[in-house]
């Protein structure tokens, strides 16, 4: 069987994938798994419910399942793990490199993490050990161990034989790392430069002295946006006092980036990025309930605030038909706010130094927009209702909403981030409360003051 393009849709192979597993072709399903990259049978593995899942793990050889197990969400290989036999997953790991090596052990169960360790040789195992030692969201916890490193003052021409002597580099080597006798990083050498320039050149004279390595403890985000800015393949892993740790490539980077998309699309309804699509329903159930109940007790919040006005919604029945108009408007205003602002955090585009210069840009919107479609809203509503006092009642409550809905919507993930609470996580009930809320009393209370 012939294997998918490289320009084939994610979505054509997991159909493909389905395909063959509803037909059970066993030796087909095995003949296209055997062709795959890790990513992509990671993948489909994320996309099959259990019972696919499980057979399609089974026809997948021990000396990649390590691989796939390093890219597959964090409760999906729990799940694989269960079903693997312990002599397979060892297996798996012989051939992983250092930063790989290092998340598997960090998601394998003590009694086989053991087991795995003591598997390997003294030398391996301390370094192993010495990389677990680092949280998985520091620059530390991403770095591979496996570095080529010379010095500044040889030739080029020592450069490339010292390469041809090892006849192998570590994955995703573009450049070399220039350290001093005492491991100090002084700067990097491109491959490219092995081949521009004369052998006789020494590597002090066309390494590239401005890199300087990435501190151990900076945080995971602060390592892909640099790699961004800087336009960077790969950086050396420094200690406070410039010795060499490690390196960083940017296969790493891409992973930092597809999580952070996940936590926050998956943040947004109360979801974790790490569960699986497909776990069991009463699983899903429990854990969406936690978050059902916080919604459902601003629900409480904003229904109490309509009670207040009962009377007068007895009195005027057009009122309980216009009050969604304000409600929803100002949720659309406040979300689009706080969209942009959650995004400025996670990017580092808004601090405390320009969070003032945000808010005031986006009342201004919110005023011009709620001035805008005040006046289209209050003008329809006249026409259908026949009551010039009622639109304009309409258009002055939509007009508050739609300001308190760009406050709100700016300043709740500030204060949110201030208090180290994930703004996308919390930021979206919070809006929809404050919007309803005041969406409801200041439409049903202007009615109350001028219409009663």
């Amino acid at each position: 069987m012939s294997r998918p393009t490289e320009n084939s849709e994610q979505k054509d192979l997991l159909n493909h994938a389905i395909a063959l597993l509803k037909q059970g072709s066993h030796v087909e399903i095995r003949n296209l798994i055997h062709s795959l990259y890790p990513a992509e049978t990671a993948h489909i593995l994320e996309s099959l419910d259990l019972p696919q899942r499980k057979l399609v793990w089974s026809v997948i050889p021990p000396n990649v399942m390590g691989e796939i197990l390093i890219r597959v969400h964090t409760e999906v290989g729990q799940g694989l793990l269960k079903i693997t036999d312990r002599k397979d997953l060892i297996k798996a790991t012989e051939n992983l490199e250092s930063d790989d090596m290092a998340d598997l052990l960090h998601v394998l169960p003590e009694p086989l993490l053991s087991e795995v360790m003591e598997s390997m040789g003294v030398h391996e195992r301390n370094r192993l050990e010495s990389t677990l030692a680092y949280d998985d969201h520091t620059a530390g916890g991403l770095m591979s161990l496996d570095v080529l490193t010379i010095r500044a003052d040889v030739t080029l021409d020592v450069v490339i034989r010292f390469l041809r002597k090892r006849m192998m580099m570590p994955s995703s080597t573009d450049s070399l790392i220039v350290v001093d006798r005492a491991d100090r990083v002084q700067g990097v050498l491109p491959l490219s430069s092995l081949l521009i320039h004369n052998p006789a050149t020494k590597v002090s004279t066309v390494m590239n002295a401005k890199v300087q390595g990435i501190p151990y403890q900076m945080s995971a985000t602060d390592v892909a946006m640099m790699f961004e800015q800087r336009q960077m393949l790969s950086a050396p892993v420094v200690r406070e006092n410039g010795r060499l740790m490690g390196r960083i490539t940017i296969d790493d980077v891409v992973g930092i980036i597809r999580e952070e998309a996940d936590h926050t699309i998956m943040s947004m309804a109360g979801l974790d990025e790490e569960q699986d699509m497909f776990a069991p329903v009463l699983t899903s159930a429990k854990r969406r309930a936690v978050w059902l109940g916080v919604n459902l007790i601003t629900a409480f919040l904003a229904s109490w605030v309509i009670g207040l006005f009962e009377a007068t919604l007895e009195e005027i029945v057009a009122l309980a038909v216009l009050m969604p108009i304000v409600a929803s408007m100002g949720g659309i205003a406040g979300s689009q706010t706080l969209t942009l602002v959650v995004r400025g955090l996670a990017l580092r585009q808004v601090s405390t130094a320009n969070a003032s210069q945000l808010l005031i840009k986006e009342v201004s919107v919110g005023v011009v927009n709620g001035v805008t479609w005040a006046t289209i809203v209050a003008i329809i509503a006249s026409i259908v209702f026949q009551s010039t006092d009622l639109g304009i009642l309409l258009g002055a409550a939509l007009v508050i909403n739609l300001v308190c809905a760009s406050i709100a919507g700016a300043s709740i993930p500030l204060m949110l981030d201030r208090l180290g609470i994930d703004p996308a996580l919390a930021g979206g009930v919070l809006l929809t409360t404050v919007t309803d809320c005041i969406g409801f009393l200041s439409f049903l209370g202007l009615a109350t003051i001028f219409l009663i």
